[in-house]
């Protein structure tokens, strides 16, 4: 049960009976007047067990994004006056999730609660809540009801406002705005006449011999390249760097970059894998010849998190090997940490250097390079110095995987996924993969 805001200014009211009759026992009768008013309201209120409600189905939304949930509420049996609270759990993000009600016999309403969820992954619904008062507006039954829902959040993909421009190239590199040009990591593409310019090599003397005019062949980057994207979920990625909106989890930036090369390459007719793991495999999907490539690749990261303990990179290693041995470019989205790297990554890069094409995607924090910068006090200076230790590192780490053939980009949350995106393209472009 549960009292209003009546009940103490009833008791308050008593003060005149009191200043009318100062006794003891006046003020014990007016006590006992308003427990007796209190408990005859509670036992006329309704009972919250005879409303009907029922929740909409919710679809899935992006982080950042913001929708509603609704609920509908029926009284079948008598007049009700309610307060709802529809509760979620606090990272959805409820606002405006209580809702006052007055229903006739047999009437029903719609009640809706804005969500603006903060973290990724399925958000459910703790209950409904229902506050029936009785006639007199003292008391009131109480009870929460489950009612099922969820909502299912996926990464935010921020980085799709530059997919675009990336196409646009792409449309080049195929040819509709360039020359063609033969080379390794094409393929034929077509036949056209001769142009004044044209590489007298590229002309296809078989098909002259049958026509009246000269035709040269033309070549495009060679399609159905193998694209695997190997997600690290270890303790490394926990971290928050800076970003366009405050602290970014390193996680979360790495999932936009990969977002945005897999819709590219897709594009490019490529077929995408998809690892994620730390210990262990988490995530692992091959989405060949799928057209809802970027969709099924957020409905797979939703439900990841970072996991505190450090990655085992012989058994990711072998989760590649596993998914086949043909030559692919295998893009590793971990953080650039030279202990990690060192101890876990390094003895197993050799085994995936010698048959595919590596490329470390790593986020980096631009606030090592302000705390390198400031050299204000002395507390400034030695902070400095630890920040200049820690990039001199990074950048000995990033030469050495170099010189093992691994290609490292390195950029701050906002520019790596542009910045990965155009290294693929690079690669396309020079038959490199």
């Amino acid at each position: 049960m549960a009292i209003t805001w009546r009940v103490p200014v009833l008791v308050l009211a008593g003060i005149v009976p009191v200043l009318l009759r100062p006794t003891v026992g006046t003020a014990a009768l007016w006590v006992l007047i308003v427990t007796a008013l209190t408990l005859l309201d509670v036992w006329l209120a309704p009972k919250p067990s005879t409303l009907e409600i029922s929740r909409s189905r919710l679809g899935g939304i992006r982080l950042g994004e913001s929708t509603t949930s609704d609920l509908t509420v029926r009284s079948p049996a008598r007049r009700v006056r309610a307060l709802v609270r529809d509760a979620w759990q606090p990272t959805a993000g409820a606002t405006d999730n209580r809702h006052r009600i007055g229903l006739g016999r047999g009437d029903s309403t719609r009640l809706r609660t804005s969500l603006r969820p903060r973290r990724r992954g399925d958000l459910r619904a703790l209950g409904v809540t229902v506050r029936a008062y009785g006639p007199l507006g003292l008391g009131a039954r109480q009870r929460t009801m489950p009612v099922a829902g969820s909502v299912r959040v996926l990464p935010a993909f921020e980085a799709r406002k530059h997919l675009p421009s990336r196409l646009q190239r792409l449309r080049e590199l195929d040819g509709r705005a360039a020359v063609r040009v033969r080379g390794q990591g094409t393929e034929f593409d077509s036949l056209r006449e001769y142009v004044r310019g044209d590489d007298v090599r590229s002309i296809d003397w078989r098909t002259t011999a049958r026509s009246r005019t000269v035709v040269v062949r033309t070549w495009q980057p060679e399609r159905d390249r193998r694209v695997v994207l190997v997600l690290d979920t270890s303790r490394t990625s926990a971290g928050r760097v800076e970003g366009a909106d405050g602290g970014v989890p390193r996680l979360d930036s790495a999932m936009d970059a990969g977002l945005l090369l897999a819709a590219i390459a897709s594009r490019a007719g490529d077929r995408i894998d998809f690892l994620a793991g730390d210990l262990r495999v988490r995530s692992r999907m091959r989405l060949a010849g799928q057209r809802d490539v970027t969709q099924r690749l957020q409905e797979a990261m939703a439900d990841l998190e970072p996991v505190i303990a450090e990655a085992d990179w012989s058994s990711l290693a072998g989760a590649v090997a596993g998914l086949g041995r043909h030559r692919a470019l295998v893009v590793l989205l971990t953080p650039l940490d030279p202990h990690a790297i060192e101890e876990s990554l390094l003895p197993v890069l050799p085994v995936l250097t010698q048959h595919h094409r590596v490329v470390l995607a790593s986020v980096r924090d631009p606030e090592l390079e302000a705390t390198a910068a400031s050299r204000d006090t002395l507390d400034d200076v030695y902070a400095a110095a630890a920040a200049e230790q820690t990039l001199r590192r990074r950048d000995h780490t990033a030469a050495m995987l170099r010189t093992l053939g691994v290609d490292v980009v390195d950029a701050d949350a906002e520019s790596l996924p542009p910045a990965l995106a155009d290294h693929y393209l690079q690669l396309k472009a020079t038959g490199q993969l």
